[in-house]
């Protein structure tokens, strides 16, 4: 316990005179002059697995459709196809957080669906961060619910290279 205590004291003493890396006004989220497409890869429960495709408006939203179909050799196939509407709350030069709403259809098998729980949506946040220019990673969390009734606090990840 004095270990934790220590940690948290250690933790407080750092954070004290430390700044931002991002100002206020950079941050406001303003609008972009023209839309902006971005392609990679994109993972999770709620929007599915695979190829994904982005476009973010001229404005605050951004339409994302993954779709994917892996054939290992040793098991059956598996299809995703997906979609998730983002919605920017705070926006900078590197970095976007956002609110977000995804669904998605999984099948896995050969003539009937090994799932039970095919259909997926979720809702949730995520932040987008710029690694250099045009490639971006994203990290989402999603509270995801199965067609079975299970729901969920899932993550998802994704990588995409805008083109400006």
């Amino acid at each position: 316990m004095k270990k934790f205590y220590i940690a948290c004291m250690l933790f407080l003493f750092l954070s004290i005179d430390s700044t931002a890396q991002v100002t206020a006004s950079a941050a406001k989220g303003e609008t972009f002059n023209s839309g902006v497409y971005g392609l990679g890869f994109s993972g999770g429960t709620a929007s599915g697995a695979g190829v994904s495709l982005r476009y973010h408006t001229t404005g605050k939203s951004s339409y994302q459709f993954v779709g994917g179909i892996f054939r290992p050799k040793s098991s059956d196939m598996f299809v995703s196809a997906g979609v998730e509407y983002q919605s920017d709350l705070i926006r900078s030069n590197s970095s976007r957080f956002y609110a977000t709403g995804a669904t998605s259809y999984l099948y896995n098998g050969s003539g009937k669906n090994g799932y039970t729980a095919p259909w997926r949506a979720g809702m949730g946040l995520g932040g987008e961060f710029s690694i250099q220019e045009g490639v971006h990673f994203t990290f989402e969390a999603l509270f995801t619910y199965f067609s079975d009734g299970t729901i969920l606090p899932l993550p998802q990840l994704a990588f995409h290279y805008y083109f400006y």
